[in-house]
Parts: C-alpha cells; sequence; structure tokens
C-alpha cells in the first residue's frame, strides 16, 4: 500500500510541475535576449559574418566634406526624390554608405561616430552587414534613442546637421529643424547630395533608371486618365486648391495609365507632375524618346503620346481635348515651375502629398500649402470593378504557380534532393512568370530556412542560401506582378517533423490570423483598431511579433501601397486612411524565435460591407474577402487549440482553393500541384475530433487543486 501511494505521490508532483513549468509543446516559451544597441555582440568576440560590408573607406570620404558642406553630421536616407520605400539602384545611399540593403533605415554620420536606424523587420539582418564601426540603432528598444536625441547628445550648440532637402519628407524635415534648434542645432540644406560625390559609377554605382514606359490598356485599369484627371480636379475644387505637386511615383504611373520598370519589382518610371485646371505637366527622364518609342509591352498599343494627346515634341500646341505636357525630369527645372505656377494670387492653395520632399515643400510659399494624402493616394487604394476582378483573377493564377511549386519542392527535399534557399526562390520566380500576363515579381523572394527564417526580411543570396531539408522550418514570402494585379502571399512549411514548440508557434499565428479575417467592425476605423485582432493569440502566451499586420496592396503597382495600414506602432496614429470598401490589403501575422525558425502566414484580403444579424442606426460594418488561395500546413496546425469557429474558417477557406484553384490547376494541367492542394485541403470532422484541449484544456490552477486534494487524503 505504501508502495503504490508513493506512486500515487510522485505521479502527483510530475503532474504539478508539468502544469506549473511548461506550455503547450513542452518547452518554455521566452523571449530572445534583448541585446544592447548595436552590433557589438559579434565585434566583441572576434567573428566576422560574411555578409559584412567593411564601409571604412566610404565614411572617411563622406567626411572629408563635411567641412566645405558646413557641418557637423549628415543625415543618409533610405528614401529617393520621391519617398519611395523600394528606391531604384541608383538611389540607395543609404546602402551603399552602410552596406546594409534593407528597405527601412536611417544612417547618421558624425565627425567621429556613425549609427544607423532601423526597425524590427531587420534588427537581425542589420547586425550581420554592419561593420564593427556603425552603432546598430534597434527602433523602439528600450533604451535606444532616437535620431534626434543622439544629435542633441553628439553635436553642440551652434554646430550644423546636414541632408539633402530632396531625400527628407517635408514633415520629417520640420521635425528635425525643430527639435534640434531646442539645442541649438542648425538643420541644414545640403542641395549637392554628399554622397553623390563619393558614389559614382567608378565605384559601381548604377545608372539612373530610364526603362520604356509603356501604356496601361483599359481593359486592365478600368478608367480612363481623363476620367481620374476630372476626379482629381473635383476633388481640388472641394479643397480651393489650383494647383497639385504629384510626388509619389505609383501616383503619377496611376493616375496616367502607365507602367514602367524603373525600380526593381515596382512596375513605376521616375518622374513628377504637376495637376492644375487647365495644364497637365508629366516630368520624365530621356521624355523626348520614350513619348515617341513604340510599345515594349505587347499588351499596349500605342505610343504615350499618342495615349496621352501630346506632340511628339511634348508640347500641347494645337491639341483638341486634354493633353499632358511631357518635360524632362530635372529638379531645377521642376522647382522651378513649381514656384513660378504657385505665386500668382490667383492660385489659393496647392495640394502636396505627404511624400513630398522638402526641396518642393520649400519652393512653395508657406501661407498657400495644402498638405495631405493627395486624392491620387486615396482613390487608387480603392479599387474600381474592373481592379476589383482583375485582382481576383491574377491570385488564382498566382495560387496555380505558388501550389505547383510547393508540391515539387516538397517531394524533392522528402527525396533528398538537393534545394537551396537560392534555388527555390528562383524556380518559383519562374513558375510565375509562365503564368498569364506575368509581368515579373512584385519584390524579392524571402526563401528563408531554419534560422535564416527569423529574419523577417531576409534577402538570399549567393553567401547567405543554405540547403533546405526536412530538419528546419521552410518560410517562404513572395509575390508577382500581373497587368491585372499584384499578389503578395507567404507561407511556412516543415518537411519533415515539426517540433510541439513549431507546432505551437504556427497555430496561434494561425489563429490571429483566422481571427482578424473573421472580424466584423463599424465603417470609420483604422487599421491600427484591428491590429490586436492578429496579435492576442501570441500575446495570451507571452509571444509578439516586430512588424505591421496589414498593408495595403496596389493593382500593377507598389506591394506595399499607402495610406493604409494595419500597426500597431506608435507612429500608426499619424495614419489619416479609414478602412473602405474595396481595399486590398494583407493580414500577415508571424513569429520569430532568433537563430532557430520563422513563421509567418500572409494572405491577401478585400474590405466589403458587412452583413450582421442586427442593424443599428447610421451604422454600416465592413469585413474582409479571401482573395489570396494557397493551403497552409496541416501538419504544422495543434487542432486542439483551435476553437469551433476558427475550425470552420479552415474548413470553408479549404473548400474555396479547392472549388476556385483547382480547376484551374487541371486546366493547366499542374495534376501533381492538385494532388498536393487535396492533401492539404482535407475536411476537419469537428463532431468527431478530440478537444480535449484548447478552450477546453484543463487550466494550471485545476490542476494544482487536483494535486493538493489528492495529497492531503494520502497524508492527512
Amino acid at each position: 500500500m505504501k508502495a503504490m501511494w508513493t506512486v500515487v505521490t510522485l505521479f502527483c508532483l510530475l503532474l504539478c510541475f508539468t502544469a506549473t513549468n511548461t506550455v503547450h509543446g513542452g518547452r518554455y516559451i521566452r523571449e530572445s535576449a534583448n541585446l544592447e544597441p548595436g552590433n557589438w555582440k559579434s565585434c566583441k568576440e572576434g567573428t566576422s559574418p560574411p555578409t559584412r560590408v567593411d564601409t571604412v573607406e566610404r565614411v572617411t570620404r563622406l567626411r572629408s566634406h563635411f567641412a566645405d558642406a558646413g557641418i557637423q553630421a549628415y543625415m543618409i536616407p533610405s528614401a529617393d526624390a520621391h519617398q519611395s520605400e523600394y528606391p531604384s539602384q541608383y538611389d540607395k545611399r543609404r546602402g551603399f554608405i552602410t552596406g546594409f540593403q534593407g528597405s527601412a533605415g536611417v544612417a547618421v554620420v558624425t565627425t567621429s561616430k556613425q549609427a544607423l536606424w532601423t526597425d524590427g523587420r531587420y534588427f537581425l539582418e542589420a547586425a550581420e552587414r554592419l561593420d564593427c564601426n556603425w552603432i546598430l540603432m534597434r527602433q523602439r528598444e528600450a533604451g535606444v534613442p532616437n535620431i534626434v536625441d543622439w544629435i542633441k547628445q553628439e553635436l553642440n550648440s551652434g554646430d550644423s546637421f546636414g541632408a539633402s532637402p530632396f531625400l527628407v519628407g517635408s514633415s520629417d524635415w520640420k521635425y528635425y529643424h525643430d527639435e534640434l534648434a531646442k539645442g541649438g542645432i542648425n538643420m541644414v540644406s545640403v542641395n549637392d547630395e554628399l554622397v553623390d560625390k563619393i558614389w559614382t559609377s567608378s565605384q559601381g554605382r548604377p545608372n539612373q533608371p530610364s526603362t520604356p514606359i509603356n501604356v496601361l490598356p483599359l481593359q486592365f485599369s478600368g478608367r480612363t486618365w481623363q476620367d481620374k484627371v476630372d476626379d482629381m480636379i473635383a476633388s481640388m475644387e472641394d479643397e480651393n486648391v489650383d494647383m497639385m505637386v504629384v510626388t509619389g511615383l505609383d501616383e503619377s504611373a496611376w493616375l496616367f495609365n502607365l507602367r514602367a520598370s524603373d525600380i526593381h519589382y515596382n512596375p513605376v518610371f521616375i518622374s513628377y507632375a504637376i495637376v492644375e485646371k487647365q495644364r497637365l505637366t508629366l516630368y520624365i527622364l530621356n521624355h523626348i524618346a520614350k513619348i515617341i518609342a513604340e510599345p515594349t509591352d505587347v499588351a499596349s498599343t500605342v505610343t504615350v503620346a499618342g495615349h496621352l494627346n501630346t506632340n511628339n515634341d511634348g508640347t500641347c500646341t494645337d491639341k483638341v481635348g486634354k493633353c499632358v505636357e511631357v518635360k524632362a525630369y530635372d529638379p531645377a527645372v521642376v522647382l522651378n515651375d513649381v514656384k513660378e505656377r504657385s505665386e500668382p494670387e490667383s492660385v489659393r492653395k496647392v495640394w502636396i502629398g505627404y511624400n513630398c520632399n522638402f526641396a518642393i515643400y520649400s519652393a512653395i510659399n508657406e501661407s498657400k500649402v495644402y498638405q495631405d494624402n493627395t486624392p491620387m493616394a486615396t482613390t487608387k487604394i480603392i479599387k474600381n470593378p474592373v481592379e476589383v476582378t482583375g485582382m481576383k483573377k491574377s491570385h488564382i493564377r498566382d495560387g496555380v504557380a505558388l501550389i505547383s511549386f510547393m508540391a515539387k519542392l516538397e517531394k524533392e527535399v522528402q527525396a533528398g534532393e538537393s534545394w537551396t534557399e537560392l534555388s527555390a526562390a528562383l524556380a518559383l520566380d519562374a513558375a510565375r512568370g509562365l503564368q498569364q500576363y506575368n509581368r515579373g515579381t512584385s519584390f524579392s523572394t524571402i526563401s528563408s530556412f531554419g534560422s535564416n527564417g527569423a529574419i523577417i526580411h531576409y534577402s538570399v543570396t549567393n553567401v547567405t542560401s543554405i540547403p533546405i531539408t526536412t530538419d528546419g522550418m521552410y518560410l517562404l514570402d513572395s509575390g508577382g506582378q500581373y497587368l491585372d494585379g499584384t499578389t503578395d502571399v507567404t507561407r511556412t512549411f516543415h518537411f519533415g517533423t515539426p517540433t510541439e514548440f513549431q507546432k505551437e508557434c504556427y497555430t496561434r499565428v494561425l489563429m490571429g490570423h483566422i481571427n482578424l479575417f473573421q472580424a466584423k467592425w463599424p465603417r470609420g476605423l483604422y487599421g491600427r483598431d484591428l491590429d490586436a485582432f492578429a496579435r492576442g493569440s501570441l500575446w495570451d502566451v507571452g509571444l509578439i511579433y516586430k512588424h505591421g499586420t496589414g498593408h495595403g496592396i496596389g493593382m500593377y503597382l507598389s506591394v506595399h501601397e499607402g495610406p493604409v495600414y494595419m500597426s500597431s506602432n506608435p507612429s500608426s496614429t499619424k495614419i489619416k486612411q479609414t478602412l473602405e470598401e474595396f481595399i486590398f490589403m494583407s493580414n500577415e501575422p508571424g513569429f520569430y524565435q532568433d537563430g532557430e525558425f520563422g513563421v509567418r502566414l500572409e494572405n491577401i484580403v478585400m474590405i466589403k460591407n458587412a452583413s450582421t444579424t442586427y442593424t443599428f442606426p447610421g451604422t454600416q460594418f465592413l469585413e474582409f474577402e479571401h482573395v489570396t488561395l494557397v493551403p497552409y500546413e496541416p501538419k504544422l496546425i495543434k487542432l486542439d487549440l483551435l476553437n469551433d469557429k476558427q475550425i470552420s474558417y479552415l474548413n470553408t477557406y479549404n473548400k474555396m482553393v479547392r472549388d476556385i484553384v483547382g480547376p484551374e490547376l487541371k486546366k493547366q494541367r499542374k495534376m501533381e500541384g492538385y494532388d498536393w492542394m487535396m492533401s492539404k485541403t482535407e475536411n476537419i470532422d469537428i463532431k468527431n475530433m478530440d478537444k480535449t484541449s484548447g478552450a477546453d484544456r484543463i487550466s494550471t490552477f485545476p490542476v494544482l487543486s487536483l494535486c493538493v486534494v489528492i495529497l492531503t487524503i494520502v497524508y492527512c
């Protein structure tokens, strides 16, 4: 009897220990150690990643120009003169001076120090790129100063902090100017950009991009440029505006139904535009040659000049109807035109967007400046009926490419055939290229295996690429550009046997992904108001991810399309765009275990009107509709964590994949992909499923109570 009670006691103690010291998956879930600002860990240890870039000579040459510019510190932002998220190779000045090529970051160089600020997507990547002279400032981490505070610490009263007025947004410039002035530090315009002095073609700098411009046919755009201009002018009249300066590259491309490839993955062209009630002007590189050139895209049948009703010399002389005057892209010419045309008293206000650089801003009398999201920005995000149809169709074809590729990849990796991150990315890009209307990828494919998956915006190269095997997680974030749409989808896989921890992380990301999709909300909310839906399942167990949850997406335009975003970032409070019907955006929560793996699940969804049980007076509810149709990975889903509503989502989604993408797979004779898709989308029988955990799992407190009761009976 005593032996029996000993066994019972040991069992209870084990049960108590398990209940109180583990989380689903049998291991501690903890946030990785928060390293101090900087990439000093590897520098102190004397290790040097093969990706590290030696920038000592570049920074030294940059500093040699400080005296002539009359400055003690210089800022090198990521953006180009149009505040593009992804600038052209020619405009990647910050990438050159730091060696870090991520899309987000600002570098500051003083006479003795140099620092780079970037966000959570790039902490790991930046640490592996920066040499040991750079201080890595992890934005929004505890104890990390912002740029202004750091500059105040490093410079003295009376010193000057310089930057190119073309490369800094007007709002940011004013913020820096006002805050630094409080410390007696001057904000100085350096019109002759300093990096341009040291980064020339002899140092490997690419040429300024000037690719052919093609007309996007009406069958894809859905509206003529003349109709769009009429809408813009109507919006200007509503705000008592007489002139609008267009600086966003995607805005010019959208307004005039033109596309090019001046920036990798973004079908835009380097340009400015001025919209007035009786005059339209477009500024482009090599303007004469481009407007008279024959189309290079088979879908286009007319020259740019013919499309814009412009003479072959770029003028509008003797033209009837709306005509776009085309002039050379010359910053000096643009600034002069902006200044001259805005000066007359008849011009009441000049509309500029938040992406306007300080150089353009300062060319306008400040009393006339009207700064807000331009009507191009707020109109292009709401897709017209033709664009809605095209976006949905492009995602079906894109799903066929991704599914067919994944079927092949999984089969061959499991068979022991050789695949690497790089070979997989190239093969998927090629598969997309075979689909109708494809015009390339929408961003550099993130093909990341194992620990590389923890680098949120990992960029695979010949140096970083590693084999894909059955021993780890594989995160694949990719997208395509099509004449009728832009796609962006992320899936995470494991071709072997995942750990319980990996499965739980995947499942909790999936739960947040589902919860966000199933949300309904009253019209008038912002993306930030919905962000927590996607994070709650991770927060429940103390996990987080350090990136936004959603972004707008263009129609054969930018894969990240503002001004609509979904984020918990404090800066998101500045976003004025509410969520509206027919906006397409991403739903992409994730989790990243440093040095081990990453999980992200991303679908593009469309906002639509929702039907609700009750009707509240004067209120319309909205919800999401599926656009991305690619299976999830069932072997990574812990069904016992899901509630019935979430499982119902999976069954509904899986049926949509089968019913909508399945026929297209058969039509294209992608039968291996079809079989793979069918195996990943089997129906889950809720009634006969073991639901002893998840929401119904025995909690820690009852388990402990049971232990106490049993032990009390035994010993008392």
